[in-house]
C-alpha cells in the first residue's frame, strides 16, 4: 500500500492518540491504526470509525470515567 499523500511505501500499524473535542474539553483516545512513517497520514477502516463514533457518543453522554492530565488556561 502506498500513501495517498506522499506516495511513501512504509505504512505501519501504530499506537496513536485520536483527539476528540467535546464542548470545551479535548479527550485523547488511544487507538491502533496504519500510519505513514514518512508524512504521518493516518488510515481508518470502517470498524475504527464506528468505534470512534461510539466512544464520542459515550463521552457526550458522560458515560466514561476520565482522569485529568493537565490544564489549559486562557488569559482573560
Amino acid at each position: 500500500m502506498k500513501c495517498i499523500i506522499c506516495n511513501g511505501d512504509d505504512i505501519r500499524k501504530t499506537d496513536v492518540k485520536e483527539e476528540l473535542k467535546i464542548g470545551n474539553d479535548i479527550i485523547f483516545l488511544p487507538i491502533n491504526v496504519p500510519v505513514c512513517t514518512s508524512c504521518g497520514e493516518r488510515y481508518y477502516d470502517r470498524r475504527t470509525i464506528q468505534y470512534l463514533e461510539k466512544e464520542e457518543k459515550r463521552l457526550k453522554e458522560k458515560k466514561v470515567n476520565l482522569h485529568e492530565v493537565g490544564k489549559v488556561l486562557e488569559y482573560a
